[in-house]
């Protein structure tokens, strides 16, 4: 399971005393406990390794967005340190699909579902998070089906 991964990456670094993985994988487990708690009073619970994926995925972004906005900012070493941590997280999520796969993908779902106009992209987006949504980056996903019903 991932998240047994991520308690192994944790003890490992504290063993290594590499203090900024150390930090960033404290953090990825702070925000899955917060998950655990929230997902207590919910009438279904996903899988766990589903509930890891998606807590890495809004992670990667929050990291993707602050990233830019401080080099927009000029703030260069702030930056450094959201790389940092955003190749930490990356490297427990699961091999991501490259834009042909996401396309042949989106090209499929569009043909079983006989999804010809925009009006058919929310089917469209509901069945390809279903089937690859651990492996997607939802956002990119969206633009291309979009693009794939104009």
């Amino acid at each position: 399971m991932l998240r047994d991964t991520i308690k192994a990456a944790q003890i490992e670094a504290m063993k290594a005393g590499d203090k900024p993985r150390l930090a960033a994988v404290r953090l990825i487990l702070a925000k899955l406990k917060d998950k655990d708690i929230e997902l207590r009073t919910a009438s279904s619970v996903p899988d766990d390794d589903v509930v890891v994926v998606d807590v890495l995925q809004k992670m990667a972004k929050q990291r993707r967005e602050s990233i830019a906005l401080y080099e927009q900012g000029g703030r260069q070493e702030l930056a450094d340190v959201e790389q940092a941590e955003l190749a930490v997280i990356e490297a427990f999520m699961p091999q991501q699909m490259g834009e042909d796969e996401t396309r042949a993908a989106i090209e499929a779902i569009k043909a079983e579902l006989g999804a010809s106009s925009m009006k058919d992209m929310g089917r469209v987006i509901a069945e390809l998070k279903a089937r690859h949504g651990s492996q997607l980056d939802m956002g990119k996903a969206s633009g291309l089906v979009k693009a794939a019903l104009s």
